[in-house]
Order: C-alpha cells, then structure tokens, then sequence
C-alpha cells in the first residue's frame, strides 16, 4: 500500500497481522474499483463497458474461488487466508461489487436516496469487512462503520466532482442540481459558478451530517479497536474542510492532506486514545 493514500497512515496503528489483512482486504476492493475506472474513454463507451462488464464477473468469480477453491490472482490468494481467519463476510465483497458495477449503469443518480444506496454498497461495505478486522464488542460499531463510509464517500464524490463529471459520472443528485440551478454541463467547465458553490455547500454540509452521526454511534467500548477508523475519519474530514476553506472550488486543483498532515491527524488520535486507557486504568486503580 503506497503512502500516499490516506489509508496509510490509519493502519499503521494495527497489530501486524491486522494491518496485513486490512492490506490484503484494500487490495482486494481497489483492483474490483479499477474494473471501471476506464470505462468512458471517448470513442469507445460500448467496448469499454463491455470489457469492465468482464473483469467484474471475473472478480465475481475469484470471490467465490476465495471462499470455496482456489484463487489465481495476487489478490485473491492474498486475501484467502485472512478471509477464513477474521470470518469475513462474503455477502459484503459481493455488495463491494455489485455497487461498482452500477457505475456501468448509472450515468447520474435522480434523488439522494439513490446515490446513499450506491455509498453504501461501495464504501459502508468496505467499512463493515474492515470491522471484523478492527474487532468491536458492541454491535453498534456496525451502525458507526456503515454512517462512516458514507461520509467518506460523499466526501469523495464532492472533491472529484470535476474529475468524475469528465469521464460521464455525475454522482450529484439531479434534484440537487436543478434545486440550484446547476447544468450537468456546469460540472465539465472547470468552472466554480455560484449556484454550483451553493450547491456544493450543500453537499458538505450532508457529508458533516454522517461524520456527526458516525461519531455518536462509536460506541465508548470500541474507541480503542477502531483508532484505525477513527483516524481515517479524521483525515477525510480534514479534505472536507479544506475544501470548505477554499470556498467550495474543487475545480483548480484536487484537494489533498500532505503526508506530515495525515501522519500529525494519526499521531495525535493515537495519543489521545493512549491517554484514555491510562486515565482508565488509574480509575479502575482508585476504584479498588
């Protein structure tokens, strides 16, 4: 796993065997998510469709071959192992894959309600394979692992809006953009209009919405298990506010943390949770 994702540095935290699965889990999920990533190169829309189409029921394939045979890939050798060790759940690899393939499908999404549908199978999926890893006491963690992907993932819709909109995908609610009076062909012109900063605006303050929630549902319990998803949060809600910052305009540049950033946002959670479980071991001392 390169360093410059901003998964990185919330792993580092793991025990190794941990960190290995999660490594393996990331892999896994990043080669499904590249099936489609060019899927509308000009010129060639049905051929490309076709070949992702393909590399999808491939993957489908290698995931049954995970749980019941004999992987061929490097990624689903890799992840065999630790799927059978931690029990991870099937059913949400196949929803990892059944949400990419709707980027084959869905050109825009009409209402929210649809595109929450979509965030949950390609991120909240991902968050509730990676919890059987963290390790969670409380059944609310999955409550909290399903609300944080969604603000990870409305996060990244919102800063590669620019991006998206030029390969075709437009993952904006078309009720939202003609609430503000926003073209699909606003989001191609590179261009930051004020409706589209209101309507953008908008979007981060729906993305705050589920950080809010995710940290309600974290259950006390857990903190320390899921220090790992917590720092993820917190760098990705970190690109949010700098996208806040500058005014809604993910337009002139993607919007990045740097890696001392990322590594300063973990360091800091990971000593906060340090000084948690002295301060509850110095209690249960004076309790005794």
């Amino acid at each position: 796993m390169s360093r410059d994702t901003s998964f990185y540095y919330s792993f580092l935290v793991l025990p190794p065997r941990k960190r290995n699965a999660i490594i393996a889990v990331w892999d896994f999920c990043r080669a499904v998510d590249d099936a489609v990533d060019e899927v509308w190169p000009a010129g060639e829309l049905r051929e490309a469709r076709a070949r992702a189409a393909s590399e999808l029921a491939g993957w489908r394939s290698e995931l049954a071959a995970v749980y019941d045979g004999a992987p061929r890939t490097r990624q689903g050798i890799g992840l065999q192992p630790f799927a059978r060790e931690f029990n991870l759940p099937r059913a949400r690899f196949e929803e990892l894959i059944d949400g990419v393939e709707m980027d084959l499908r869905h050109v825009r999404y009409d209402t929210f309600t649809s595109l929450v549908e979509y965030c949950r199978r390609v991120a909240s999926a991902v968050g509730l394979i990676c919890l059987e890893i963290f390790g969670y006491r409380n059944q609310g963690a999955r409550a909290y692992a399903e609300s944080l992907g969604l603000a990870l993932q409305l996060t990244n819709i919102i800063r590669d809006v620019s991006a998206d909109a030029a390969r075709g995908r437009v993952y904006l609610p078309a009720e939202d953009l003609e609430r503000f009076g926003v073209a699909q062909a606003d989001l191609r012109s590179g261009r930051l209009t004020p409706p589209l900063a209101e309507l953008l605006r908008f979007e981060c303050e729906r993305a705050h919405y589920y950080y809010r929630l995710a940290a309600k549902q974290l259950p006390h319990e857990d903190r320390r298990s899921l220090l790992a998803a917590e720092i993820m949060g917190a760098i990705y809600f970190d690109i949010l506010r700098r996208i806040e910052r500058k005014g809604c305009d993910v337009f002139s540049e993607r919007i990045r943390v740097s890696r001392p950033r990322r590594a300063v946002i973990a360091l800091r959670l990971w000593i906060r949770a340090l000084l948690g479980m002295q301060n509850a071991k110095v209690k249960m001392q004076n309790a005794k």
